[in-house]
């Protein structure tokens, strides 16, 4: 506890940090907000404390993937799982339970609801929202925890552009361009990036395994590019329609673990993911307009086994696809959304969305033998209205319906009948009251649902488990009241306070005793699952002197499970502080110090990571106004930490880059 006071008075006194409610070149259609503020074009609307990631401080921080710009915020912890991906969690909630968009598209995998946010770079976004328990219904389901948008950029000059090159340690090499122009009615935006390195070196604290030697980490190398493309008709101030595409490659090896047990030889020779959607605004007179989102996804990927470190032999024994040494995922995602906005009613604005996803995963083997194949039809109707109950207090109201329909279930090794539909109900509701025109304080509950995925359903996981076609929903309560606001035209501060609790969760169990889950002693994904969370969030930024910028937050959060006492809730700190301090001697130059602290995690029932503090420092020039060159160092004190227990995160790494705006 004495670390946590000394950590919680620096976050304080640094004046901390919480993110503006504005982001440049922000593509408004975009973003999805509940309170009722509408953002003009390269404005971001406001949605709740806490919750907006700019393109200005992903810059600043560096930060080029979504993970690592996310991570910014108060509330948000990053995680390793068993295929060394990046997860972020919300409060405790997982991927699954807090859903990835882009424009308000879905863009998770189908198969299992989780992302690798390490994939997804930022240098074509313009903002990231991040809505915590209480959501707008526009999300759809699946939101139980809340949301991450990424809101891409758009133009808002004739021409405009900017391109950058840079290089880092483990022989990083990273590149891209993003040019956007505005011809009158007409809008276009192009981006391209493209990240690789041969791997990531560890701290020099790390003490040598059977599976690693140190250095270089081990199979650790990457490759990532990604293309988008939008353009856009304004026809006039209440109209405009945008077709998007993106088209992510990647290739990756997976560290093996530095543990005992359980060392996986994997490779996966392509990542790749496809995305084309329209989205559009069309005012029906003075009062109502009609919103539309469609939109198509592609997700291709391949994992390779080998037997041993050498990275050459195929492991040919098990069950389904790992037979061959080869699982080959297709994942296709279809949908649209209609909504219709009106303020026909004075003081009131009122929303109903109806929207429908078709997801299919096809998993196949070496051999072009179709193992599984599973299609599911989500569908989802809500409404939403904002009421203006009095000066300088709104009321907003929510209600969804939720319906999970299997369309499809085919396995080469199981058969069974066609599981019924499932349903949900979600349900919210904020009090908003405007203390001053910037400050604001709010009281918000919600209830949501995630309805499982085909992978909690359907996998076996190499024998295992036992399917549950069956398996209903998670159901979250979500109770929040917090402050917001600029107190003085140097300081910006928010607070929340906040509790959660889920029933129903989906846990592993086993199917008759047992103490590892395998072929002998199954076990199989029920909702049996009762936990709750709740804690504290402070964020403060401020300029205290013209030369100096100060920030920070510090989230105080505790966990438990109620259901099974005994049994911890893992992958989570309980405390986290994130302070920085940026000093500008001159004009042209910046210089500044970040530090972050992460508390202790339960990795299992018995296994506790240490928690870590890791410094990061930059220096940054301008010699000319439309040139920054910038280089600094990650992790600069060496620390030895992991995120997941037997995958040791990089020690001290370095880094250069040059922009060039135009």
């Amino acid at each position: 506890m004495p670390a946590v006071h000394r950590l919680s008075a620096l976050t304080l006194a640094c004046l901390a940090f919480a993110a503006p409610a504005r982001a440049d070149e922000a593509f408004t259609l975009g973003a999805i907000t509940v309170t009722g503020t509408r953002g003009q074009v390269g404005e971001m609307p406001e949605d709740q404390a806490g919750s907006l990631v700019t393109r200005a401080q992903m810059q600043q921080f560096g930060r080029e993937t979504v993970g690592d710009a996310v991570s910014l915020l108060p509330g948000v912890t990053l995680a390793n799982n068993s295929r060394n991906e990046l997860l972020v969690y919300v409060r405790g909630f997982d991927p699954r339970q807090v859903p990835l968009f882009i424009d308000g598209i879905p863009v998770y995998v189908p198969y299992d609801g989780y992302v690798d946010f390490n994939r997804f770079g930022t240098y074509d976004i313009a903002a990231i929202q991040v809505a915590k328990g209480f959501s707008s219904i526009a999300y759809g389901p699946n939101a139980l925890g809340g949301a991450i948008n990424l809101v891409s950029r758009k133009p808002t000059k004739a021409f405009e552009g900017d391109a950058f090159f840079g290089a880092g340690a483990g022989s990083e090499r990273k590149a891209g361009v993003n040019v956007g122009a505005r011809m009158g009615m007409w809008y276009a935006q192009l981006g391209a990036s493209q990240r690789e390195a041969d791997g990531f070196r560890l701290s020099s604290d790390f003490v040598p395994t059977p599976t690693e030697d140190g250095g270089l980490r081990n199979n650790s190398d990457r490759s990532d590019r990604k293309l988008s493309f939008k353009v856009g008709l304004t026809p006039n101030a209440g109209d405009e329609y945008a077709l998007s595409y993106t088209k992510q490659d990647g290739e990756k090896g997976q560290p093996p673990t530095t543990g005992n047990s359980g060392v996986r030889y994997w490779r996966w020779p392509f990542w790749d993911k496809e995305s084309l959607y329209f989205v559009s605004r069309t005012a029906l007179g003075e009062a109502e307009a009609v919103k539309l989102r469609l939109y198509g996804d592609r997700f291709d990927n391949e994992v390779t086994s080998y037997t041993d470190a050498t990275y050459t032999t195929l492991r040919t024994s098990g069950q389904g696809s790992v037979a061959t040494g080869r699982s080959i995922y297709h994942d296709r995602t279809t949908g649209g959304a209609v909504e219709l906005e009106s303020r026909r009613f004075a003081g009131q604005l009122w929303r109903a969305v109806a929207q429908q996803k078709k997801d299919r995963h096809e998993e196949r083997d070496a051999n072009a033998l179709l193992n599984t194949r599973y299609e599911d039809t989500l569908r989802s109707f809500g409404v939403e209205d904002l009421i203006d109950i009095a000066e300088r207090w709104q009321l907003s109201l929510g209600a969804a319906r939720h319906s999970l329909r299997p369309d499809s279930v085919f396995g080469l090794t199981s058969t069974y009948a066609l599981p019924d539909t499932s349903r949900a109900t979600n349900a919210q509701v904020g009090l908003f009251h405007d203390l001053t025109p910037t400050e604001r304080a709010y009281l918000t509950a919600s209830r949501k649902t995630r309805l499982p995925t085909l992978k909690d359903r359907y996998s076996q996981r190499l024998g295992n488990y036992v399917e549950n076609p069956a398996l209903g929903p998670e159901r979250s309560l979500n109770l929040e009241v917090g402050y917001q606001g600029r107190p003085s035209a140097t300081l910006q501060l928010d607070a929340a306070l906040f509790l959660s609790e889920v029933d129903d969760r989906i846990q592993s169990v086993f199917v008759a005793g047992g103490t590892s889950c395998s072929p002998a002693t199954p076990c199989q994904m029920r909702n049996v699952g009762r936990t709750q969370a709740h804690g504290i969030e402070l964020g403060a930024r401020g300029t205290p002197l013209a030369w100096l910028d100060l920030g920070g937050n510090l989230t105080l959060m505790q966990q438990k499970n109620t259901s099974s006492p005994a049994t911890r809730v893992t992958g989570v700190p309980d405390t986290k502080a994130f302070a920085y301090a940026a000093v500008r001697p001159l004009d042209s130059v910046s210089l500044q110090a970040s530090v972050e602290y992460n508390g202790k995690r339960w990795v299992n029932n018995t296994t506790a990571l240490s928690g870590f503090t890791i410094v990061g420092l930059k220096a940054l020039w301008k010699p000319l106004p439309a040139l920054t060159l910038e280089a600094g160092v990650e992790n600069a004190g060496d620390h030895n930490y992991e995120l997941d227990a037997g995958f040791p995160a990089a020690g001290r790494s370095w880094f250069a880059q040059a922009r060039v705006d135009f």
